[in-house]
């Protein structure tokens, strides 16, 4: 007896997703709650499990088909570890190697590698194009599998030639130059970042001021008390802490920047829920800081911390990126000096954080050197004026500059 599998409940809004990557083809033996095909929505990638054990049955969608909430996405059969699942005679032959080079030379993958119909598209198009065989490969993915980058680094390595006899072709024209273009679909979270910015570009008036911090109090007090700070509480002392902490007492001097436009009213917080950028293998997330005006620095070390695990993972959930009233986005891990960040609706302010470097200032009429940072803040200037744009910046300045003012609320 079969049982189906139906695209879940994917979060409050989300009616649809796109088919990702199978990780079980049909006839592969499966375990109950064991994940079987990975759905791309707006915001996170999920994966389906399986709802019992037994046999992967037929595919009822492909790659790259969208499928509502409810559809049928496949079967699972009744049946052995061992056992295959009965193809219905309309279905099409699984694909198979029979054009490459390795697949044509008699080669055979032995029983413990990967089948042709267990390579995921970009893989098995991968396989095609560099005619490698993916029983020779060792994969590197999740459960063993062969990923896109095994194929092309075992193509990269050269193999130790066969003894024979036979002339040498020689290499085309086209074959020695190398030039190489690949079309990959768009996932549905780039495709909803794409288009929400370009929404944001489009609605809010959007102007960017910049300002720039002394980092010198912070990282002092960074290396004074971080192995303490480790030991307690059991995260690492980052700078994102203080940030967040600074921008919401700065959100409180000015709700503005904490605010956004609904039709012809303003909203205006007396919470903070920060939003901050996290990279994730699918691309970029926000996840969502609740009440982060409540938390102590340390409270927001370990949600900061949790989330960037969880992005790795995958593992995030739908109502973890949902709302935000104010975001920060930290470009300075990959060696960003400045830029101008978008908003990210129905939000009307980013604040965009960069890398840390030693500059010459002037203090106290003496030309120093000090560890500087650089500061943006993107707003929408329909709701925040550039006083308040400003007024928000100098103080955050002034708490990162002087930590104690954290601690005291000033």
């Amino acid at each position: 007896m079969a049982t189906e599998v139906n695209v879940p409940t994917l979060g409050e809004s989300i009616v649809e997703a796109t088919v990702g990557e199978w990780l079980k083809q049909p006839g592969d033996p499966v375990k109950a709650d064991e994940p079987i095909v990975s759905l791309e929505t707006d915001k996170v990638a999920v994966e389906v499990p399986s709802p019992v054990a037994g046999v992967m049955g037929q595919h009822a969608v492909a790659v790259g088909d969208n499928v509502a909430v409810g559809a049928l996405l496949a079967t699972i059969e009744a049946g052995g570890a061992g056992a295959a699942a009965p193809a219905p005679a309309s279905a099409a032959p699984a694909p198979t190697l029979a054009s490459s080079p390795a697949a044509t030379a008699g080669q055979q993958a032995p029983a413990s590698g990967d089948t042709p119909a267990a390579l995921s598209p970009s893989v098995r198009r991968a396989v095609l194009e560099t005619g490698v065989d993916p029983a020779t490969v060792k994969g590197t993915g999740k459960d063993g599998r062969l990923t896109k980058d095994d194929v092309l680094a075992a193509a990269a390595t050269p193999a130790a030639p066969a003894p024979s006899t036979e002339p040498v072709p020689t290499p085309s024209v086209a074959a020695s130059t190398g030039r190489k273009e690949e079309r990959v679909r768009m996932t549905r979270l780039r495709q909803t970042v794409a288009k929400r910015l370009k929404d944001a570009q489009n609605t809010a008036a959007m102007l960017t001021t910049f300002n720039d911090v002394d980092m010198s109090a912070v990282i002092e007090a960074r290396t004074k008390y971080k192995d303490l700070f480790e030991k307690k509480h059991g995260v690492r002392l980052g700078f994102m802490g203080f940030f967040v902490k600074a921008a919401c007492m700065a959100l409180k001097d000015v709700p503005a920047v904490n605010g956004q436009i609904d039709g012809e009213e303003i909203v205006y917080h007396d919470y903070a829920d920060i939003s901050v950028a996290v990279s994730a293998p699918q691309g970029l997330v926000v996840p969502v800081i609740r009440d982060a005006d409540q938390l102590s620095v340390a409270g927001i070390e370990k949600t900061i911390g949790d989330f960037g695990k969880r992005a790795k993972d995958g593992t995030l959930k739908m109502e973890e990126m949902k709302g935000g009233t104010f975001t920060i986005s930290n470009g300075g891990v990959f060696g960003s000096l400045m830029s101008t960040p978008i908003i990210n609706p129905p939000q009307s302010a980013v604040l965009g954080l960069h890398r840390i470097e030693d500059r010459p200032v002037v203090r106290d009429g003496q030309v120093v050197v000090r560890p500087m940072m650089y500061l943006a803040l993107s707003y929408d200037h329909r709701l925040i004026d550039g006083r308040e744009a400003v007024t928000f910046l100098v103080a955050l300045k002034n708490a990162i500059e002087d930590p104690t003012r954290i601690l005291i609320d000033l």
